[in-house]
């Protein structure tokens, strides 16, 4: 091996690193790409393959990704119909050329030097997600690529072209989004949710008509009124991105944010001669939050947390009329014993729910902090005297819901924190 591994060999830092570097953000993670050279002689230098597609290697000290200079020829529909074309005579422009947008298509020597052809830099400057060139519709990707980082940089003051944005309607518009798969969909979604205003990411797919082939069930929120009264936006669609804001303001959960995309999909199966009433919401949006958690093959957790919130925030957004037996028994409906975190996660998003509409951004929620009192006084009740009485089985379970009920009314009589009386 030689003395430093890529003596000799053209590299280029280029993507994310170079554009996180110039936008002063921190840089995670750096890849490479690789001018003039072949497979073997990067094998030679003790690099790693990885990637069966095209080939892109991992640098045996740094674990760093080094990927060859390639370019792409769109052959066929979908995410996978490319031909990937890496040979030493693809130059820098050429690879480069290939990417989404101009603020991701520029490369950095490793003495700093950039390299940028197709005017990232100022495009940086000027905050603005532009498409590089005409091949960007060729991968029906870049649409939700682009969204997600309308959210990822939405803090920035970043907005997309228009030029770019008729592209991606036209793109939407062809039927292609059809064709990616679920585990595509919700790795952009996943990067999208962590953002600092995640809700750009659904409000641009809208915007450019793609909400509708990648999320339905979020597309039919829009135009569904709501009562003034209680929503000054009206329309629910706006609602759930608000809420959706909010509950980023309250938790980096990916969970939690998503539950509040799903906390209201049921009101757009609510009769037209019902509104701008919803009532049975909850219980008409745990299909449509199944069904879209499935689609995009969620993880378990995520999945019962959606539909938990969706059934369940309506009443919780009740607790404070509740009588007691009503709240031991939400608190088991709910499983708050037992999965105290999850409950804690589903109080959050009944809170960014009260958050998410005009002049509320910062409400406190005192539902939710009743119902974590409520839970705390339950959990402190022992079954172990009535075990000690020899009260087993069904009578154990009706004896322990009534002393949970006692503790209750003893917890509503006591006096708050701080109060004299």
């Amino acid at each position: 091996m030689p003395d430093s591994v890529t003596d000799n060999l053209e590299c280029y830092i280029v993507g994310g690193a170079v554009r996180d570097r110039l936008l002063g953000r921190e840089v995670v993670d750096r890849d490479w790409v690789v001018v003039g050279a072949t497979p073997e002689a990067m094998l030679e230098r003790g690099f790693r393959q990885v990637g069966a597609d095209f080939p892109v290697f991992l640098h045996p000290e740094t674990s760093e990704e080094y990927a060859l200079a390639r370019t792409e020829r769109k052959q066929g529909r979908g995410y996978h119909g490319f031909v990937v074309h890496a040979a030493p005579e693809v130059t820098l422009e050429d690879d480069l050329a290939r990417r989404d947008l101009t603020i991701n298509a520029m490369a950095m020597r490793e003495d700093g030097e950039l390299v940028d052809p197709f005017g990232g830099q100022a495009d940086l400057e000027a905050r603005r997600l532009r498409h590089v060139g005409p091949a960007f519709v060729e991968d029906p990707l870049r649409v939700l690529r682009v969204a997600r980082f309308a959210a990822q940089l939405g803090a920035h003051g970043f907005e997309v072209d228009g030029a770019t944005a008729a592209l991606m309607r036209e793109m939407s518009h062809s039927g292609e989004l059809a064709d990616l798969v679920p585990e595509r969909v919700w790795a952009e979604t996943v990067k999208a949710l962590g953002a600092e205003r995640p809700s750009r990411y659904f409000a641009v797919l809208h915007e450019v008509d793609a909400l509708g082939a990648t999320f339905p069930e979020v597309e039919a929120l829009f135009g569904v009124p709501q009562p003034e009264e209680y929503h000054p936006e009206v329309d629910t669609g706006i609602h759930t991105l608000l809420v959706l804001d909010a509950a980023a303001g309250l938790s980096d959960s990916v969970a939690v944010r998503f539950a509040a995309v799903c906390h209201d999909l049921g009101k757009a199966l609510t009769p037209r001669e019902e509104w701008p009433s919803h009532i049975g919401h909850e219980r008409r949006g745990i299909k449509p939050t199944r069904a879209l958690c499935e689609r995009l093959r969620t993880s378990k957790a995520v999945r019962e947390l959606a539909v938990t919130v969706t059934a369940q925030h309506g009443r919780i957004h009740r607790a404070l009329e509740m009588r007691d037996a009503t709240l031991v028994d939400l608190l088991d409906e709910l499983d708050a014993l037992r999965r105290p975190e999850r409950f804690d996660d589903i109080l959050t998003v009944c809170h960014a729910d009260s958050r998410g509409k005009p002049g509320k951004e910062s409400v406190d929620y005192p539902e939710g902090d009743w119902l974590r009192r409520v839970r705390a006084a339950v959990a402190a009740v022992s079954p172990q005297p009535l075990l000690d009485r020899g009260i087993r089985g069904k009578a154990l379970g009706e004896a322990l819901r009534r002393e949970r009920i006692r503790a209750v009314a003893a917890l509503r009589a006591a006096p708050e924190d701080g109060d004299s009386t």
